[in-house]
């Protein structure tokens, strides 16, 4: 979210001068809603897929909360669960077998990027970019797994 500053100066000249600022924290408003996995769209390297999943980004505050609920390729189902800002800091993230923290950094108004960490150490660095028209949502990952394998994974969700 861009936010308009005005400065004035004093003096014998007035002069005016006016900033635009984007804040780190602001949450990026295309991101925000549900998002439904599209397994024909998605690769995911190592396999095997999910059988599916649901992720419901929401405000939470000055940052956000989100909820992914799936099932695995084992048909096990998946509670991932995360509150954090986009200020560059580690937050605490349930569920995930590759991260326990994550750190999230807007790029722009359609990409994010989040970095899951486990006991401290970057795991999995996920690109996620909003479609122009806000109706697909892409997730590129990569990284090592917690079996120590090297994940290369396109997720694509459509807006649910």
């Amino acid at each position: 979210m861009k936010r308009l500053m005005l400065s004035v100066m004093s003096g014998t000249m007035l002069a005016v001068a006016i900033h635009t600022t984007t804040f780190a924290g602001d949450v990026p408003n295309l991101l925000l809603g549900t998002w439904q996995l599209n397994l024909e769209k998605s690769t995911f390297s190592p396999g095997p897929a999910p059988r599916g999943q649901l992720r419901i980004y929401a405000r939470d505050g000055d940052g956000e909360r989100l909820t992914a609920k799936g099932v695995d390729a084992n048909g096990e189902p998946v509670l991932v669960q995360y509150r954090a800002r986009y200020d560059g800091k580690d937050y605490a993230m349930t569920g995930s077998s590759n991260g326990d923290t994550i750190t999230l950094r807007r790029i722009d108004d359609h990409t994010t990027e989040s970095t899951q960490k486990k006991a401290g150490v970057v795991a999995i660095t996920s690109t996620r970019v909003v479609s122009r028209d806000g109706k697909m949502l892409t997730a590129t990952s990569t990284g090592t797994d917690s079996k120590g394998q090297k994940v290369d994974s396109v997720m694509v969700f459509d807006r649910h």
